[in-house]
């Protein structure tokens, strides 16, 4: 049998068999009878009056033999002292024996290898709030399923990426026992290599009532249109049609920021406090294509690990930027027969009912769509880790340390990552970083 309990195969096992079979002989210099029997009567006469064993013994050709593995000391008989440097019987010469030769110097220690566990907060010193939750928001008896968990913590493989996503609630937040103003939707449409993974990320208008659930309810109506249209959407992605996602994708958010101005006024608030930042990611499950799309309005970050280096990857507003994203599978910008599909995603031309004109201020809106590179890492997050990943260095080189090995951490050790602490940052956290196969 081998040592993972499958059976023998060819001469993989032989080993086994030699050193097991009854019919193989004693690996000892001779073929002389050297039995346990043997061992143990040889034994047993020196143990009753405490001499020594016997000397070796001499086999059939007179080669001695030992006779076992230890030998019995007299109480009176001190150890023997291991031999050190050379003698006059290994040297030959007679006269006086040279000292031993001096005990080799100690090796030098090794330098300790660095601590691999996060740390807790970096920069100057540690922030004013408690590291921890403290206080829990206030709950209404009749209207439980407004409550915001404190973490929220997802994570999947597709294709050739590997999905690490958090959103937590800040340390005023906590302090103040507020609710998360940030939202975080992770989402599967679709199977096998059609499907199409949407990360969306929201955060609410700050000191405003109901923040929170403006920014759940912009995520899931970006999820429920993009779930409805991931086959479309997958194959603008493959074909690499940017202008297309560009203009199907700003409508899309568009619509869903302005059925939030008119909740706001069904409210009683004004359109701009009843809103929030929006950043979204289109994953496709091809392993064949690595094209990733980005698109959103509002205050975050979008920033890329490329060698050991962060870039700060945040598209200019209103242009269609990235890399060219025929490549890695993509397939042409157009079909054989010419085609080219608009992606509108049901949606109407705008004006549409949910903005009546002349509409309020709007967000300027951003995209971008570019092919990964094996062993990029993308980061993409609301406000509360974008500004300090950009004003406080130790962070950025915090983060390189722990998120440039090839393989992605997991979900627990993502938390622990993203959840460092820099004095003067205190908002809401939300963060997904793909790891490129």
């Amino acid at each position: 049998m081998s040592q993972q309990g499958g059976r023998p195969t060819g001469h993989s096992d032989d080993w086994w068999g030699q050193l097991y079979d009854d019919s193989t002989e004693d690996t000892g210099p001779t073929a002389a009878p050297d039995t346990v029997d043997d061992r143990f009567a040889s034994a047993s006469g020196a143990v009753g009056d405490g001499t020594a064993l016997p000397g070796p013994r001499a086999d059939s050709r007179g080669t001695p033999r030992r006779a076992g593995l230890f030998r019995q000391r007299t109480p009176q008989e001190p150890p023997p002292a291991p031999p050190r440097g050379p003698t006059a019987a290994t040297t030959g010469t007679p006269g006086p024996v040279p000292p031993p030769d001096p005990a080799p110097p100690p090796p030098a220690p090794r330098p300790a290898a660095e601590d691999p566990r996060p740390v807790a907060y970096v920069g100057s010193g540690p922030p004013t709030y408690e590291p921890e939750p403290t206080a829990l928001p206030p709950a209404d008896p009749d209207d439980l399923g407004e409550l915001v968990a404190d973490t929220v913590l997802d994570g999947a493989r597709y294709g050739a990426c590997t999905l690490r996503a958090v959103s937590m609630r800040g340390d005023s937040a906590r302090y103040r026992g507020e609710p998360r103003r940030d939202a975080l939707l992770t989402a599967r449409f679709g199977t096998g290599d059609q499907a199409l993974v949407l990360v969306a990320m929201a955060t609410g208008t700050r000191a405003t009532p109901g923040a929170h659930r403006a920014a759940a309810q912009v995520c899931q109506w970006i999820g429920r249109a993009v779930g409805r249209s991931h086959t479309r959407l997958a194959e603008d992605i493959r074909a690499g049609r940017r202008g297309d996602l560009k203009s199907g994708l700003h409508r899309l958010t568009d619509r869903s920021l302005g059925r939030l101005r008119a909740g706001a006024v069904e409210e009683g608030l004004r359109p701009e406090e009843y809103s929030a930042t929006l950043r979204c990611l289109l994953l496709p499950a091809d392993p064949e294509c690595r094209t990733r799309v980005f698109f959103g309005v509002g205050a975050g970050g979008l920033f890329r690990l490329r060698d050991g280096v962060w870039q700060d990857i945040e598209p200019p507003v209103g242009e269609v930027t990235g890399e060219p994203v025929v490549g890695f599978g993509s397939l042409p910008s157009e079909t054989p027969e010419g085609d080219r599909l608009t992606m509108d995603l049901g949606i109407p031309t705008p004006p549409s009912p949910y903005e009546p004109a002349p509409a309020p201020p709007r967000e300027p809106f951003r995209f971008r769509a570019s092919v990964a590179r094996p062993g990029d890492t993308l980061l993409m997050c609301t406000a509360g880790l974008a500004e300090p990943l950009r004003g406080e260095p130790d962070l950025s080189a915090h983060l390189t340390a722990r998120w440039s090995a090839p393989e992605a951490p997991g979900v627990a050790e993502f938390l622990a990552d993203a959840q460092v602490r820099v004095k003067g940052y205190a908002d809401d956290r939300t963060a997904a970083a793909v790891w490129e196969a």
